[in-house]
Order: structure tokens, then C-alpha cells, then sequence
């Protein structure tokens, strides 16, 4: 399979699983497209062509030509100069390394992380949360992540693999999405009765029952095991951690249970003050299950070979 081939059906895979549903996904990319048709010259020198096709920022080819041939891939969760460089020794020891994939966005990729953020307004809405209330809250929070990334130096990795030559992709998003909506319909259908039945649940999925092998497993946060779970959200999707305000319109539009990766102490407190149960899945093994989950419906029909490093273990489901 060829690099832009691969890269393009992940995207595909990821809008198909797009917590929003897919007609929303496709309402934002058309909205794009009119954006840029309506730029000057001189801006669209500067536009993001890929965001026409792609809906998340950070989610790309870092580097490479999408022209290689990949049959063996380094996948992790945290792809960075190490793990490049881990890359580059495989290579010299005879080890193919066609790409390195990461989970975590480098490059470009981490400088719009802020971008993705918005969908997590629309995800809230299905919930009952007013779109308005959302919106208003997040745009607070996506200003503040901007911020926060405008000093980072992102571009490290992705210049020790072109340097290297070794091509480097990230799938941030797209794996998120099927994580989320994966878990999200797992308790939609099995309908845990308490938080214990939650725990029990996630221990039956193969990532969570190898993290809690290395003491990073599935944890209440907020209640206890005998709490009911009643309505459970499962937040795993939109770049990162969401305003920490919103936890009030959580809990008025119904939500009981928050299913998520990981959570701040400010947003715990929120949380706890607006008396919703929190389950924390946990971070890496979750972006495990959804990378895998994602891998899965990329290479199903492929002969291509996964090499695993930095925290991520290769569970295949079909």
C-alpha cells in the first residue's frame, strides 16, 4: 500500500466514525471549500489545501512524498526524536522501516491541535448539551490551547525523520473517533447497571486488560463501584481536555457517568462539585484501542507488518 493511499483511507475511516456522524463532518468541509474559494490569491499561498479533504488538523503526512511503498510500519503512541532515531537503528540492523506512525501529533500537526476542538461542541449537542452553551464555553478553552502551543518547538521529530529519510505520518483524530464511538456504543447497548459493571467492561477489552497487567488500568476517579452509572458520555475525542465549565450543562442535560482518557485536577474538581461519576479508561491504552481499532480497517486486506514501541501493543480484531 502506498503512503497517500493509506493516509487517505484513515481519514475516510475516521469521518465514518465521527462521533458528529458523517453529514455533519461533510456540512464543515464544505463550508472550507467556500472559504477558500473566496480567499485572495495571496492568503490561499498560505491555506491548508489538505483541510478540503481532511477535517482534522491534526492528523498528516509529516513527511514523505505519499508516493513510498509501505509494508512495514513503527507505530507508537509518541513518536519523537528517540523513537526516529529507534527507527533509523532498525533500518541499519536490517530491520525494514517503511514509516513511522504516531498516534500524538508532530509538526504541523501539534500546532493545530487547537483546530479539532471545535467538533467537540457538536458531540456535546447530541447530548443534550445547548449548542450555544458549548460553543460559548469551548471558545474560551480552544484559545487557551492555542496559546499554550504557540511557544512549543513541534517541529523536532518530524526533522529528524527528514533528515533521516524516513517517512512519518500522525493519526491523532481519526483514532480518537473510533475509541469513542467503539466504547461509546458498547455501553450504549450493554447498559451497565454501576460503575463496577463500567470497570468490568472496559477489563473485557484486551488494551484495558494488558494496562491493568501494568498498573494503568481502568480507575473511578469520582464515585464508587456501587454508584449507578445511569447516562454514560464517553469523552475521548477533540484534540484534548474541553472547558472546564461545561460540567454543569452535563449534568442538566443528563449525564451521570463520564467515560474519559484522562482529566485534569481543575476539571476533576468541576466534575465532583456537579456530582458526575468519572471513569478514567486510561490514556495510553485507550489511544491503543483506538489506533488498533483504526489499523484494523486500514490494512484488513494488507500484508503489512507492525512494529510496536512507545506504549502501544498491536490487538488485532478481525
Amino acid at each position: 500500500m502506498k503512503l497517500r493511499e493509506l493516509y487517505k483511507k484513515a481519514i475516510q475511516i475516521g469521518i465514518e466514525n465521527d462521533p458528529r456522524g458523517k453529514d455533519e463532518v461533510l456540512k464543515e468541509l464544505e463550508k472550507r471549500k467556500k472559504d477558500y474559494e473566496s480567499l485572495s490569491e495571496k492568503k490561499r499561498e498560505f491555506f491548508d489545501i489538505e483541510s478540503l479533504e481532511n477535517p482534522y488538523s491534526d492528523s498528516r503526512i509529516l513527511f514523505g512524498t505519499g508516493e513510498e511503498e509501505v509494508k512495514t510500519i513503527i507505530a507508537g503512541i509518541d513518536m519523537e526524536v528517540g523513537e526516529v532515531v529507534l527507527a533509523h537503528t532498525l533500518r541499519s540492523n536490517g530491520t525494514p522501516v517503511d514509516l513511522i506512525l504516531a498516534h500524538h501529533p508532530e509538526g504541523g500537526a501539534y500546532a493545530r491541535l487547537f483546530a479539532v476542538m471545535h467538533m467537540q461542541a457538536d458531540i456535546l449537542g447530541r447530548f443534550g448539551v445547548p449548542i450555544n452553551i458549548a460553543e460559548s464555553l469551548l471558545e474560551r478553552r480552544i484559545k487557551e490551547v492555542e496559546r499554550k502551543l504557540m511557544p512549543v518547538n513541534h517541529t523536532r521529530a518530524v526533522d529528524a525523520a527528514r533528515l533521516l529519510n524516513i517517512p512519518f505520518m500522525c493519526l491523532h483524530t481519526p483514532a480518537d473517533n473510533m475509541v469513542a464511538t467503539y466504547l461509546q456504543k458498547l455501553f450504549d447497548e450493554k447498559k451497565p447497571y454501576n460503575l463496577e459493571d463500567v470497570i468490568d467492561l472496559l477489563l473485557e477489552i484486551p488494551e484495558y486488560r494488558e494496562a491493568e497487567k501494568n498498573n494503568a488500568g481502568p480507575k473511578i476517579l469520582i464515585g464508587n463501584k456501587e454508584r449507578k452509572a445511569g447516562k454514560i458520555f464517553v469523552d475521548m475525542t477533540g484534540g484534548t481536555e474541553g472547558a472546564k465549565d461545561i460540567f454543569q450543562s452535563m449534568a442538566l442535560s443528563g449525564i451521570n457517568t463520564i467515560v474519559a482518557m484522562h482529566l485534569s485536577e481543575e476539571h476533576r474538581k468541576e466534575a465532583e462539585k456537579n456530582h458526575i461519576n468519572v471513569i478514567i479508561a486510561g490514556h495510553i491504552a485507550s489511544d491503543t484501542l483506538g489506533l488498533n481499532l483504526l489499523l484494523d480497517k486500514i490494512i484488513e486486506d494488507e500484508d503489512i507488518k507492525i512494529l510496536e514501541c512507545s506504549g502501544f501493543r498491536r490487538f488485532i480484531r478481525q
